[in-house]
């Protein structure tokens, strides 16, 4: 449970400063320093109604003195001005609307039978609200009626801000990982265990606490400087016309256009933390367990891999962009290479893969290439067909889309990821997938290499230019000892957590791969060395390393010739194993010391 809390922070945390909430947070900054417009500029009241900073006020007291004088009352002291709660009470607002509606929205929504786009209209309608409420006073003291009968006058005051952020959880539609993906997915059917609630409270605090940051910050700037202060009024407006705007921009999808052309930075951090080893396992019980052999491929894979049947597109709703609507078998395309796109049309993840997408179907489609998009929605709004097909429109999406809205085909595919996508070969296997953003030339490459394979006469164009660079990089990847997460090995078959004895394959060994020889556990974090271990890797970089630990030697051979020795003692820690100064391919052979054990590979 307590790994699980610590994901949905970590998950929640790095979605709060992805590009994709950009649009909400100058809402937030001036949000938490715009009070309420009868209260700025103007002195705070002592309880008995003095005015501080105003001048001491004169009262009577109860009675005068004997010879008439009026005794008079000293001066009151400053009250305490009221402390603006606002930047809590729109993160507040926002952090309680998002999570309670990610979780129970599509419930609430078919049970009452109400349009799946029903949220978003509201959560527009609030902003708009709120905009009018900060430039008419009269407005806001509406919105704020149904905090009236809270004791606290300082609580009442911040309704507006509370109703504000309840508004932004409705249109609040973060870059989506495999943490979000478990909650979005387990809201939409109704399976709210113990487990999903944790992981969603966890989320959406650890996506509080950016929020709050910023509109902190904004409380701060209002507050010390003095420009901010003498134009509260106008700041006011200038707020409130900002999120009418900002409304208008989010009903016509003006604002996907700024974020698409943003770079995803936070995509590395996110794929790191939400899709480790340990977010994997605890995360696994949220998925479909079908289709186990999808396990024998991983993600972005440097070579092409069996990965079992092809699975079916299952429980689709309808579809679109095929002849008279009519839905595609994947058994009718054999023959073809066919690429599954798992994406929504609101998703800015999705949005920015659209064009390498549109490069693919538009370069190999007379080789042989098949793209079909499964829209799985993330919201309930991503439900309804009509808001589907026009945003497929606006981003030339002209390829076969089904509508997943049940899921079924994303658990047949035992996915996690917007966009994810998996290349099925001419015989309805599944060779490779890629999840979320990046390495477009890799996949392309894998495309390329499909379509040979299903017809090798086959004439194909030069690869996209998107893909150039990316099909540039020919360093060796990182790799992993670890049965479950190799790549590239050849050999004897690895035999999980147990000795076993292994030989080197004859003849050369190909570039990136490696093999065992002698005695070695392969586990599942790190292989471990037993007797006459030897490990042998053709490799391309500049230098090559290896995470050790235990006591013992590794006498290291390049191309057959012994370069080295290294001592390793203690914890797991990096040995460079070569320096070069230019890049260059060769076969490195490591003799290792019984009892070493060795985790991962990395070249520079």
């Amino acid at each position: 449970m307590v790994t699980l809390i610590l994901i949905g922070l970590l998950g929640g945390l790095i979605t709060a400063v992805s590009p994709c909430i950009l649009p909400v947070l100058p809402v937030v900054f001036l949000a938490g320093g715009t009070g309420r417009g009868e209260d700025a500029g103007k002195p705070a009241r002592s309880p008995g109604g003095t005015e501080v900073g105003g001048g001491a006020a004169d009262e009577r007291g109860s009675g005068g003195t004997a010879d008439g004088a009026v005794a008079t009352a000293p001066p009151a002291a400053p009250a305490r001005v009221p402390r603006n709660r606002r930047p809590y009470a729109v993160v507040a607002g926002l952090v309680v609307s998002f999570a309670f509606f990610t979780l129970l929205g599509v419930t609430i929504i078919s049970a009452l039978g109400l349009p799946q786009d029903i949220l978003r209209y509201v959560g527009l309608g609030l902003l708009v609200l709120i905009g009018l409420g900060l430039i008419f006073p009269p407005v806001e003291r509406l919105l704020e009626k149904p905090f009236a009968r809270l004791p606290q006058r300082q609580v009442n005051k911040e309704g507006g801000a509370f109703a504000l952020g309840l508004g932004l959880g409705l249109l609040y539609v973060p870059c989506a990982g495999p943490v979000l993906a478990a909650i979005t997915i387990a809201g939409a059917r109704g399976e709210i265990s113990s487990d999903i609630v944790v992981l969603t409270l966890s989320f959406a605090v650890g996506t509080a606490v950016p929020l709050l940051v910023f509109a902190l910050a904004g409380r701060r700037v209002a507050e010390r400087v003095a420009a901010f202060r003498r134009r509260a009024r106008g700041l006011r407006i200038a707020a409130g016309c900002l999120m009418i705007v900002l409304a208008v921009g989010l009903a016509l999808d003006v604002t996907a256009a700024i974020q698409r052309s943003l770079p995803d930075y936070t995509s590395g951090v996110q794929k790191k933390i939400e899709d480790s080893d340990a977010a994997r396992q605890q995360l696994s019980g949220l998925y479909d367990n079908s289709n186990k052999e999808l396990s024998r491929c991983e993600d972005g894979a440097d070579e092409l891999r069996s990965c079992g049947k092809a699975p079916a597109l299952e429980g689709i709703d309808s579809w679109f962009n095929t002849p008279g609507d009519r839905p595609v078998d994947l058994k009718s395309l054999r023959g073809k290479v066919t690429l599954v796109d798992f994406w929504t049309y609101s998703c800015i993840n999705c949005q920015r893969a659209v064009p390498h997408l549109r490069d693919w179907e538009r370069a190999y489609r007379d080789a042989g290439l098949r793209i079909i998009g499964v829209h799985s929605p993330e919201f309930a709004f991503e439900k309804k067909r009509s808001n589907v097909v026009a945003g497929a429109e606006k981003l030339g999406v002209d390829w076969p889309v089904a509508l997943d809205n049940g899921l079924t085909t994303w658990d047949n595919y035992r996915n996690r990821f917007w966009p994810a996508k998996y290349l099925i070969d001419a015989e309805g296997t599944v060779r490779y997938f890629k999840f979320g953003e990046g390495e477009y030339g890799k996949t392309e490459k894998m495309i390329r290499e499909l379509l040979r394979q299903a017809d090798p006469t086959v004439t194909l164009p030069e690869p996209t230019g998107r893909a150039m660079d990316d099909l540039a990089a020919d360093r060796t990847p990182e790799t992993y000892l670890s049965n479950l997460r190799i790549r590239g090995y050849v050999g004897t078959p690895l035999v999980d957590d147990r000795p076993t004895a292994y030989r080197f394959p004859k003849g050369s060994l190909p570039l990136n791969k490696l093999s065992l020889e002698g005695t070695w556990t392969a586990g599942y974090e790190q292989f471990t060395a037993g007797k006459d271990a030897k490990l042998a890797f053709t490799y391309r970089a500049k230098n090559a390393n290896l995470v050790l630990a235990g006591t013992g030697k590794v006498t290291v051979l390049v191309n057959g010739e012994a370069t080295k020795t290294i001592s390793v003692t203690g914890s797991p820690t990096l040995y460079r194993l070569t320096d070069d100064k230019d890049a260059r391919t060769a076969r490195l052979e490591l003799r290792v010391d019984e009892g070493l054990q060795a985790y991962v590979f990395t070249f520079g």
